[in-house]
């Protein structure tokens, strides 16, 4: 059966982009300077008795480019008679120009942004009928594109024997906000080969708290994020643990939290973890709670070879936890005022404030946290406006960051901890110098589309004026009307894993579902 790698599958199910959503945010390019391409190929482990792996390749750019006259090639010299490299969807524009080396173009304009774009030139890499066991080499891979120096990367391929693990069954428990609960962590071994040992990663909601931190898994703050076995697992077996968690106390209540939980073997985590490494994330520091056993069997002698998961899709299981009781939360929108002269280009700060107790979080499926609408003071003129927020006129929609509107629908991050804020600028033209010329912040609106916040604790505080050239006693600022200071965190209307699943190949999906929203008055 012919498998994508386990990097690839991985990043579909979210656990990449989650990993570097919480340690990552894009770049910021630096205006007119050249534009400089990377790229990345990740390490791949196959199973010499297997169909073989489908990898592709990722390029990123410093600044946000399309490229024309791609060409992607592959030499793969330095596995000669191990394996073999063909295009995963025969095209005329894949070519062999010579042994060992395959040459695909794109006859397509390509778009790319600074957070990279995935899925170029995918292409199977497959075992020879003389591989064996720990055969090992280099794949060579080349990015050229018109104008553009041409970029390069190193991946490492691993040929060993095939493994299939299978995770458990999906476990459901209850706790409330700030309980401990116990979760049961299940893996068989579904082949007919022993498996010398085994990881597992997990991809767990914000609420989910590691209460122990054991010594064989790694952890960021309390967040779970791999572990790692090294006892051999006999074909047939089935081996548990039992994890300790608990339900953070700022969790929204009532609600769910859930986690997925993928298994592999230590040759293929190696090469996730150097891909998280490729893009400066760390899976996190070992604990010191003791050792996590799952059931042990008798270590054979010898060296460990490099072994895959020939049936990748029985890998992943969940968790999913019940939250009880009642923990809630409020928004509140933040307004601005400015002052200025006729001519004038001035800044107002915009957003909202999580006031808690709750955090909200809806970082598994994407979905803003709240919706946002600003409507524009009468007598300005919007010339900068962040890129998160499109103009609205009737039920159509301009293209994100467009100046010009008089109202704006703005989709935040899917995140925001209770005691943080989100803001942004936008920068308004003074055409005509009016007293309280007015415009406002208003957030929680309906919409028919996904997201959202509809059950505020104070829905008075929902609507914050904005205020240019402001008499006394009327300022604009906080939901309540008063005139606050913009303190505490802001993590950015812009959220990391928005990135990445534009990166990842769902950005046509999200661009489409945003341009179709409304908002319902």
């Amino acid at each position: 059966m012919l498998t994508h790698s386990t990097r690839r599958w991985l990043a579909g199910l979210g656990v990449a982009g989650a990993f570097v959503a919480a340690s990552a945010s894009p770049a910021v390019a630096v205006e007119e300077a050249p534009i400089k391409l990377g790229l990345y190929f990740g390490d791949t482990t196959i199973a010499t008795d297997s169909a073989g792996k489908v990898e592709s390749t990722t390029v990123y750019s410093s600044a946000p480019v399309v490229l024309r006259e791609v060409t992607v090639r592959y030499d793969y010299r330095d596995l000669a008679d191990k394996v073999t490299l063909a295009a995963e969807t025969p095209s005329e524009y894949c070519t062999t120009p010579e042994k060992g080396v395959l040459l695909c173009a794109d006859p397509f304009e390509i778009g790319v942004e600074e957070w990279g774009l995935g899925g170029i030139a995918p292409v199977v890499i497959a075992p020879t009928k003389g591989a064996k066991d720990g055969d090992a080499g280099t794949l060579k891979v080349t990015l050229s594109a018109a104008g553009l120096d041409s970029v390069s990367h190193d991946a490492k391929i691993r040929l060993g024997e095939g493994v299939d693990l299978a995770a458990g069954p999906e476990t459901e428990e209850s706790a409330t906000p700030g309980g401990k609960f116990s979760s049961a962590l299940q893996v068989s071994n579904a082949g007919e080969t022993t498996a010398k040992g085994a990881s597992v990663i997990f991809y767990n909601d914000y609420g989910i708290r590691a209460d122990k931190h054991y010594s064989n898994c790694t952890y960021v703050d309390d967040e779970l994020r791999s572990c790692h076995f090294d006892d051999d697992l006999a074909a047939g077996a089935t081996y548990s643990a039992s994890l300790a968690y608990r339900i953070g106390e700022d969790a929204y209540a009532p609600g769910a939290e859930y986690g997925e939980i993928i298994w592999m073997t230590p040759a293929e985590f190696e090469d996730f973890d150097a891909y998280l490494d490729s893009v400066g994330v760390s899976v996190g520091k070992p604990g010191t709670d003791g050792k996590l056993s799952l059931a042990k069997l008798p270590t054979k002698a010898g060296t460990r070879g490099f072994q895959a998961d020939t049936e990748p899709y029985n890998n992943g299981s969940a968790l999913i936890v019940k939250v009880t009781g009642k923990n809630g939360t409020d928004l509140q929108a933040i307004g601005d005022n400015a002052s200025g002269k006729k001519g004038d280009k001035v800044d107002v700060t915009i957003g909202f404030r999580n006031n808690g107790p709750a955090t909200l979080d809806r970082s598994r499926g994407g979905s803003a946290v709240t919706h946002m609408n600003v409507e524009i003071p009468k007598n300005t003129t919007v010339v900068a406006a962040p890129e998160f927020c499109s103009p609205i006129k009737g039920e159509e929609w301009g293209e994100p960051g467009q100046p010009g509107g008089r109202v704006y629908g703005c989709f935040p991050t899917p995140f925001i901890k209770a005691g943080d804020q989100e803001t942004a600028d936008f920068t308004l033209r003074i055409d005509k110098v009016v007293p309280n010329d007015t415009g406002a912040v208003k957030i929680n609106l309906p919409c028919e589309c996904d997201g959202g916040f509809y059950d505020d604790l104070k829905p008075a505080n929902d609507v914050a004026k904005i205020l240019v050239n402001a008499t006394g006693g009327s300022g604009g600022g906080d939901g309540d009307g008063g005139s606050l200071p913009i303190t505490g965190q802001s993590t950015g209307l812009i959220a990391g894993l928005g990135a990445l699943l534009l990166a990842a190949g769902v950005g046509g999906y999200l661009v489409a579902k945003r341009r179709r929203t409304r908002f319902v008055a």
